[in-house]
Order: C-alpha cells, then sequence, then structure tokens
C-alpha cells in the first residue's frame, strides 16, 4: 500500500515509517503541507496520514484544499489535538478518519486497512465493468480490449498495467508504485520492466489516440480528456 505521510516530527515520523515499512507499506513523508501540494498532488497514493499542528499551513488548511481540487484519497488525521470539537471540525473539513497522539500502533494499521478497504468497495460500485475512452472499450471482468470494436490482444501483465492506470486516470504514478501494482515488487534496479511493458501498451493500443503520457521525473500517466 503507498501511504503519504504528512509529519514534521522527526521522532514521529522516523516512528511511524519503520512500523510502517515493517507492515509492508511504502512511506512517502513531506515534512509540510506546503512539500506535499508542490511535489505529490499529482502522485496516486492508497491513504495519506496527516498531523493536524503542521509548520506554515495547517492540517485542516491541507484537507480543504485537497477536496477542493477534487483529490478523494481516504484522509487519516493524526493529532494530540482529541476533543469532540476538534474531531467534528476534521471530519466537516473533510478528513475520512481521526486518531488521537498516543495510539496503539495497531490500531493505526487497523484503521488504515479500513479505510482502504471503504475506498476500494466504493470504486468498485461506482465502476462499470465496460469503460470507453475514445476508440479504446476495456472491459474488466472479461480482460478484453477493444479498438473501435477490433479485438487488441494483451498479455495478463499488460491488461494489469491498462488497469491500474485506468484507476488512477489523470494522476501521475511512479515507476515504484507501478511495480508494487503489478508486479509485486519495489526495487529500483527492477524499474526498466516498467518502461518496457508501457512500450508494449503504447504500441497496442495507442493507434489511434495517445493515453499513456510520460511524466518526466515521476513516471507516466494514463490521461483522460477533461
Amino acid at each position: 500500500m503507498q501511504i503519504l505521510l504528512i509529519e514534521d516530527d522527526k521522532r514521529i515520523s522516523n516512528f511511524l515509517i519503520k512500523g510502517l515499512e515493517e507492515n509492508g507499506h511504502f512511506v512517502t513523508l513531506c515534512k509540510t503541507a506546503e512539500e506535499m501540494l508542490a511535489s505529490y498532488l499529482q502522485i496516486s497514493f492508497d491513504i495519506i496520514i496527516c498531523d493536524i499542528m503542521l509548520p506554515g499551513m495547517d492540517g485542516m488548511q491541507l484537507i480543504q484544499t485537497l477536496r477542493y481540487k477534487k483529490i478523494y484519497t481516504p484522509i487519516l488525521m493524526l493529532t494530540a489535538l482529541g476533543t469532540v470539537q476538534d474531531k467534528i471540525n476534521a471530519l466537516d473539513f473533510g478528513a475520512d478518519d481521526y486518531l488521537t497522539k498516543p495510539f496503539h500502533f495497531d490500531e493505526l494499521l487497523a484503521r488504515i486497512n479500513a479505510l482502504t478497504r471503504r475506498n476500494q468497495y466504493a470504486v468498485q460500485e461506482e465502476r462499470s465493468s465496460v469503460v470507453q475512452y475514445g476508440h479504446l472499450i476495456i472491459d474488466l471482468e472479461q480482460y478484453q480490449v477493444k479498438i473501435d470494436h477490433e479485438d487488441i490482444t494483451l498479455s495478463p501483465k499488460e491488461f494489469k498495467l491498462l488497469a491500474y492506470l485506468i484507476d488512477n486516470a489523470n494522476k501521475a504514478v511512479s515507476r515504484i508504485q507501478i511495480l508494487n501494482a503489478v508486479w509485486g515488487i519495489s526495487f529500483e534496479n527492477h524499474t526498466n520492466v516498467v518502461d518496457v511493458y508501457i512500450s508494449y501498451l503504447r504500441n497496442k493500443i495507442e493507434t489511434k489516440e495517445r493515453y499513456i503520457l510520460t511524466v518526466k521525473g515521476v513516471g507516466y500517466m494514463f490521461k483522460l480528456e477533461e
């Protein structure tokens, strides 16, 4: 699972990163809201864990900004502010859950799992099994791809890569994120396989329109017209 952690306290962030990575998660750290907005706004994450008391823009303002920009990634607030009104404010501003410091790490893991399950169910309910983008038609249940009703043959990995890119349409995803989602590995020295399979996919589905963009310094994006 790809987690974005926004926390300025080095002791706390080191503790969280160590625990989350030991449980198989991949963690990206930002120390400020401004850093997140400047560097990671277009990258897809499974969940955001955010402190409220941040230098500069605080966590509440960041939540409002993300929701205004139509970023609906689940957000778990992690903070020492524990009054009922603090929790109400965070949820009203757009947070999905709220955990007060100090906390048991197992509870944090349970809340993360609950939030991501809830988000996955919502996405599955909203998404039709057949989607169409221009000339491209994809049946996600039958593993079929067509261009203007002509069958396109994809390997299982190519199809899984395409489905992952579609799930994150209009968001840049890194090679590491793709490796983790499609191949189940996350090592930098394996990243060439992503570029190779992106090339395979482009050659097969981009005969009439371009869908997969290279995002310099990040990775790739399945781009849909707004």
